[in-house]
């Protein structure tokens, strides 16, 4: 048991313990070996270790503003289509509205992100949101779900809301986001999923530096039909009067299903707008950070060599006076 003891203790302190093996020596001066390296910006650092950091940090700087330029281009791409979404979900806000404060017992959590990172804070935003949904609409005889689509929202609510996710989509943007994708994505949560509200969560994009995080409600075909009867307000819907065969709950149905895909399509394209502008601004932060980091190195570069050649110059000097004297 001693001996395991020890064998702890010496995994606790091997970090401490030099590496280099222990001889015997005479007893007499120390002087420094060529081996040792100090940390940088004392005066003998080495200039190969400068020099090294310098070649990492352009190396970084490169990454940062090639990921810079993608970004651009991918969020000039997806900003048009962002744009146009925006005619399809306006008219079903109109005609049936938006009512975020509506009180139902199913509650669905849709909560919209990004699969890849290095995009500032708005996945964790969308997050925070989401959470904050789900206790305003958690109660005794309530029922609160999750639907995750994107790769940074579901390592982030796995962690503590597993039971609570019904349905995690990922890699939505591996291919070019187009409404017959989004539709099929959102017929595939309604038959998968119980719902009286669908909140959709997102990043409604307004400039590069700028997106609004953003909540939609779409409103099940029963509850709208409830609203509507008890005097509820749904937009301009009580204003236009049922024709033809289909029944107003037919036709509440189908309206219900459209509105969440062109929400849906709308959503995904404005987070994606989101994203991009977030990944510019931030990979546009990193390469200048990179550049101060490198004018600093470069500064330590010079003086280092500077010192170098002086010492060098004063031993070249005193040996030339020891020899004359």
């Amino acid at each position: 048991m001693a001996m395991a003891a020890l064998r702890r203790e010496g995994r606790r302190f091997a970090p401490l313990i030099s590496p280099r093996p222990i001889t015997a020596v005479r007893s007499s001066p120390i002087v420094p070996t060529h081996e040792y390296e100090g940390p940088i910006g004392v005066r003998h650092i080495s200039t190969q270790v400068v020099r090294n950091r310098m070649k990492s940090v352009k190396n970084i700087q490169k990454i940062t503003k090639a990921m810079k330029m993608v970004a651009a281009s991918k969020l000039r791409a997806v900003q048009t289509k962002a744009e146009n979404s925006r005619g399809l979900w306006q008219p079903f806000t109109a005609l049936l509205g938006d009512l975020p404060s509506v009180d139902v017992k199913k509650n669905v959590v849709v909560t919209i992100s990004s699969d890849k990172g290095l995009c500032g804070g708005i996945n964790s935003t969308s997050v925070k949101i989401s959470k904050g949904i789900y206790k305003l609409n958690s109660g005794p005889e309530k029922e609160t779900k999750y639907v995750i689509l994107g790769e940074k929202a579901k390592a982030q609510l796995i962690r503590d809301s597993k039971k609570d996710i019904e349905l995690i989509i990922t890699e939505l943007q591996k291919n070019p986001l187009s409404y017959t994708q989004v539709s099929v994505l959102a017929d595939e949560i309604l038959k998968n999923v119980e719902y009286d509200a669908l909140r959709i969560v997102f990043n409604k994009f307004h400039s590069v530096v700028s997106f609004v995080p953003t909540v939609s409600t779409v409103l099940s075909p029963e509850i709208v039909e409830r609203e509507s009867e008890s005097g509820g307000k749904l937009g301009e819907l009580d204003s236009y009067e049922v024709e033809g065969g289909e029944t107003k709950g037919e036709i509440l149905q189908n309206l219900a299903e459209f509105q969440f895909s062109c929400v849906m399509f709308n959503a995904v394209l404005e987070n994606a707008c989101s994203e991009q502008g977030a990944r510019m601004s931030a990979m546009d932060s990193s390469s200048r950070n990179a550049g101060d980091m490198l004018d600093r190195l470069t500064l330590t570069y010079n003086r280092t060599r500077q010192a170098s050649i002086t010492t060098e110059l004063i031993e070249i000097i005193s040996g030339a006076s020891a020899l004359e004297g």
